[in-house]
């Protein structure tokens, strides 16, 4: 029995590595470095951007490609327009099936862990990364790329997804408070050097309380006002998690944030939903439009949306007859121990995705450090309150000098803009990401509809109380998904693991198949011997 067990162990192994290997993410295969291109010969690759109808942007865009092509003529670059990085990560799931997926493609790390879920998808980069001849400042790249060196190290670490790099920083934002610092004033407050939460919420209930007979405010002399607007709530809840060091989710997927703490925030803004001074961008629109028409205090949003903000924002969504000047305060976003902040590390990245060409898979890599280079970063970041990823574009003479002349006009050098950006320039050792896995953006999503679903039940007059917030965490646990879950450590914690894939069924019905065997044999082999006994008794 001896060589059948031996054999047992072999499945049992054989089981074990396929099913951790192919359970969730798929570790892709190393890239072999082609020894580079062909001459004459042609090289089409795709570029999936992300692009808010800003023209500025589109021009840049067509610059690095046309001086791409003028260094590279025989690779040709199609770029496709979005406007929207949902739609971007749907398509790329629709054409992952479909073996159609684009080239290179601005990307978020939760995005790529859903990608790894396939076979060879994504292209890991940390070998490309440090080629002597193609890899980061590569001695046979034909322009100055940036070395690994000369990456933001916080913005390169964001890239990793299970230890590996399966992307390049592109550009990178944060969150940043928006302040109506007239209308903090009128109600008799100071504006203090960092907000708090306790600050913002003050000041918005007693704007609230201006409110006249005739159903307009005393603050503004209108009958619409909405003290503090946040636009994207899935960070609000991530980073007032953050803040006060309550649960989220681990590294390796165990689910936290159905929490005591989560509960408390919910709480707390219950009160200040039920008085009208605060709502979101889903449930009253974009914070920027309310905060340009004088009926808005405090508007929480990306640093890369800055050139819609303020009285002066070139690229207001308002009627200019709407607009109400206003002094526009830029500040760090709201905060529960103001020292030690902690806010928000976001913004594009661009993966390359896998194709049977190892040479055009090569070409596209170029592309993408190309992305890298200082007139790309410092170009793109100039047109909103984008930062450069690079230590080599931050520190480049033209960049500086730009970030200089804050306020000297309101386009180029739009002071609200140029304050964003140097918010999270001052504060990139205070950004965090949340942890990536198979799932990470189901429960990013799942975090935002908490706030979404308390303040839109308590504008619909409903109950909410600690049964409502109960109901609440099943419904949102059913409605992404984080229900296919098993017990991934204490407290509560949990881990998603969704369904198993089917080499690893395969497998363990093959472990099923050789255990029954072996025992038959083993059986058959006992009654065998009982047989012979007896004849020879």
């Amino acid at each position: 029995m001896k060589k059948y067990g031996l054999l047992l162990g072999l499945f049992v192994l054989l089981a074990a590595f396929f099913l951790a290997g192919c359970h969730g993410q798929r570790e892709s295969e190393a890239f072999v470095i082609p020894d580079g291109l062909t001459p004459g010969k042609t090289y089409e690759i795709t570029f999936w951007a992300k692009n808010d109808t800003n023209k500025l942007q589109v021009e840049i865009y067509k610059k690095a490609v046309e001086d791409f092509e003028a260094l590279y003529p025989d690779i040709h670059v199609t770029i496709r327009y979005y406007t929207d990085y949902a739609v971007i990560y749907q398509d790329v799931i629709t054409n992952i099936s479909t073996g159609t997926t684009p080239n290179v493609c601005v990307s978020y790390p939760d995005h790529i862990a859903t990608y790894l879920t396939g076979s060879n998808v994504v292209v890991p980069l940390d070998m490309l990364m440090i080629d002597k001849n193609y890899g980061l400042g590569g001695e046979k790249v034909l322009f100055d790329a940036p070395t690994m060196d000369e990456i933001v190290p916080e913005f390169l670490e964001e890239c990793k997804v299970n230890g590996n790099y399966y992307a390049l920083p592109f550009m990178r934002s944060t969150e940043a408070c928006y302040v109506n610092k007239d209308f903090v004033e009128a109600l008799g407050y100071t504006l203090p050097e960092k907000l708090t939460w306790d600050f913002v919420f003050e000041v918005s209930d007693a704007a609230m309380a201006t409110k006249k007979e005739d159903g307009t405010y005393g603050l503004n002399g209108q009958k619409v006002l909405i003290p503090f607007i946040y636009k994207s709530t899935d960070n609000m809840m991530i980073q007032m998690l953050k803040q006060k060091d309550a649960g989220y989710s681990t590294e390796r997927g165990d689910i936290l944030i159905f929490n005591d703490t989560t509960t408390e925030i919910l709480m707390e803004l219950r009160k200040h939903v039920e008085n009208g001074a605060f709502s979101t961008f889903k449930i009253s629109s974009y914070p920027g439009n309310f905060l340009n028409a004088g009926q808005c205090i405090f508007a929480v949003d990306s640093t890369a949306g800055a050139t819609w903000m303020g009285a002066d924002a070139p690229l207001s969504d308002i009627h200019e007859s709407k607009v109400r000047p206003f002094e526009c305060a830029v500040m760090e976003i709201p905060q529960f121990d103001v020292e030690h902040p902690k806010m928000i590390s976001q913004g594009p990245s661009v993966c390359i995705f896998n194709k049977e060409d190892p040479e055009e898979v090569l070409a596209s890599w170029l592309f993408a450090q190309f992305l890298l280079t200082n007139e790309v970063q410092y170009s793109y970041s100039e047109t909103e309150g984008y930062v450069p990823v690079t230590l080599k574009a931050q520190n480049d003479a033209v960049y500086r000098e730009y970030l200089s002349r804050e306020g000297e006009d309101n386009d180029h050098y739009y002071g609200v803009k140029i304050q964003a950006a140097k918010i999270l320039l001052r504060n990139a050792e205070n950004t965090f990401v949340t942890p990536v896995f198979n799932g990470s953006a189901a429960l990013r999503n799942a975090a935002g509809e908490l706030i979404e679903n308390v303040t839109k039940s308590i504008r619909r007059k409903q109950t909410v109380d600690e049964a409502f917030i109960e109901k609440l965490y099943k419904d949102t646990t059913a409605l992404y998904r984080l229900d296919q879950l098993e017990t991934g450590g204490g407290n509560g914690s949990r881990r998603v693991l969704g369904k198993l894939p089917g080499t690893a069924v395969a497998l363990l019905v093959l472990l099923g198949a050789a255990w029954a065997g072996i025992l038959g044999f083993s059986l058959a082999r006992t009654l065998k011997k009982k047989r012979e006994k007896r004849e020879k008794g």
